[in-house]
Order: C-alpha cells, then sequence, then structure tokens
C-alpha cells in the first residue's frame, strides 16, 4: 500500500524518448482508446449482423475521430484556458505543439467540447451518406464507452485531474498531501460501468438512438459523481459554493438534454407502433 500512495514518486510519465521527443504514457493510452473504440465497434457489427458496411464505417472514424479532436482542443480552449481571448485571436497556435522551438506537445482536452465535436461530425457524415443518425450513434457508443478506460488512465499517468484531499488508505500522494485516485474512479464509473449498461442494452433497446441517449444520460451521471471527488480545475475553481464544478455544470446540461430527448423520442416511437 505504501508504494502504492507514493506511486507518482515511483513512476515516470515519459515511456520513452525519440531524440529530443518524450512520448508520454498519456499519449500512449490515448492511442490505445482510438484504436479499442474502432475495434469494439467493429466487434459488435459483426457479432450482431449490424447492416453497415465496413467502408461506410471506416469512412465515419475519421469524421468523429476528427469532430473529437477539434472539439477537445476548442472546448478547452473555451471552457478552461485562462488564455481564451490569445487563442482566438492566434487560431493557429491552437494546434501548436512547440513552445519557443521546444516540442511539448498539446495538451488541455476537454470531454465536453470532444463530445459537441462528435455530435457535430456524425451529424454532417449521416447527412452526406444518407445514413441514420441515430443508427450509427448507437454503434458508436459502445466503443467510446469502453474506450474511455484508456482515456482516464492516460489522465492518471499523466498525474492531472488529481482529486479531492483524502485520508481514505488507497489515497496516492500527489506532492505531500494525500488524495482520491479519482482519474481511476471516472475510469470505472464513466468507462466500464456505462459500457457494461449499454453492452447488455444493446439488443433490448426498443428504438434507435437509445443507446446514444442512455450513453449521454448514464455518462453524465457518472461524471457529476465523480467529480465530488475530483480537484476543480486550478484555474476556475468552484463555479459556486463549494460543490458546483465546470465538469457538474456542463454534465447537467448534458443529461438535462439527452433526458428530454429519449423520452420525445421514446414517445413517438411508441405511438409510431401502436
Amino acid at each position: 500500500m505504501e508504494y502504492w500512495q507514493n506511486i507518482y514518486s515511483n513512476f515516470d510519465p515519459v515511456a520513452f524518448s525519440l531524440g529530443s521527443i518524450s512520448v508520454h504514457w498519456y499519449g500512449i493510452m490515448y492511442a490505445l482508446a482510438l484504436l479499442s473504440a474502432i475495434m469494439i465497434a467493429k466487434w459488435f457489427i459483426k457479432k450482431d449482423k449490424l447492416p453497415i458496411s465496413n467502408d461506410l464505417f471506416d469512412s465515419y472514424i475519421w469524421w468523429a475521430e476528427i469532430g473529437v479532436i477539434l472539439g477537445a482542443r476548442i472546448g478547452y480552449i473555451l471552457f478552461y484556458d485562462p488564455n481564451t481571448m490569445y487563442y482566438l485571436t492566434n487560431p493557429w497556435q491552437i494546434f501548436n505543439p512547440f513552445v519557443d522551438g521546444t516540442f511539448t506537445g498539446i495538451s488541455g482536452m476537454s470531454y465536453h467540447g470532444a463530445f459537441i465535436g462528435f455530435i457535430l461530425a456524425s451529424y454532417l457524415f449521416c447527412k452526406k451518406n444518407k445514413v441514420s443518425f441515430w443508427f450509427l450513434t448507437d454503434i458508436a457508443v459502445l466503443g467510446i464507452s469502453a474506450a474511455y478506460v484508456f482515456g482516464r488512465i492516460g489522465n492518471f499517468f499523466n498525474q492531472e485531474l488529481v482529486g479531492r484531499v483524502t485520508d481514505v488508505p488507497w489515497g496516492i500522494y500527489v506532492g505531500n498531501t494525500l488524495r482520491h485516485p479519482s482519474q481511476l474512479y471516472e475510469a470505472i464509473l464513466e468507462g466500464l460501468v456505462v459500457f457494461a449498461i449499454l453492452a447488455y442494452f444493446r439488443k433490448r433497446k426498443s428504438f434507435d438512438g437509445q443507446l446514444a441517449l442512455m450513453y449521454g444520460i448514464l455518462y453524465s451521471a457518472m461524471r457529476i459523481t465523480a467529480e465530488f471527488f475530483r480537484q476543480p480545475d486550478v484555474q476556475l475553481g468552484f463555479l459556486y459554493s463549494d460543490w458546483l464544478t465546470m465538469g457538474i455544470l456542463q454534465s447537467m446540461g448534458v443529461l438535462l438534454i439527452c433526458l428530454a430527448t429519449f423520452f420525445y423520442i421514446s414517445k413517438r416511437s411508441k405511438l409510431k407502433n401502436n
């Protein structure tokens, strides 16, 4: 337990170096997240014999990934970065991985920005290719929810998005302060738990879009729960009192929208089938 509590003192976030470029475990985990999301979604397509060609889904992957990356980075700039105006007036710097000529990589991604980017990219792809938006996103969220585990483990390895102060025996030291390993809580709650529920309901859904909307609802509920163990972003702090964070605020918005849409489509589907 002592080794676990001091894991950050015994673990190097850099996996290896290629010359002057350091490859972090964070980047490796995000690459694994992308690859696993694709493989898991394709596995369900094959297992459940879903009516979508491999070529069409491969094309969709590119659209979705571009939407996620753009949305995640721009979302961070808009919602979290203290230098928002600098980036808005110098947009070419948003994806610049160099600082004063030194490669530092690109840091700062927003989940909710990625969520918006994913929705927009999916909508545009489906409109262009005349594919059902709800049918396609029902497939995508199965892979996304499972792969999310790697993303949060990447945050843990990168020693970021740390938890709140605690005295639980499984806490880890960040500096000299014992904190919740909240990134791992999120990996379990927002990743494994959500995936297990969606996988169970995938053959029990009553309308296209049910899984996608359930994902929005479940993720938001789990994220709100996890936020009570996660230290607020230092540049923002609490937005209200000592409980409301940006993560909770955004998740509440997604939760309400997905709940309203779920009941609307569910009711319309029942009327149509009667």
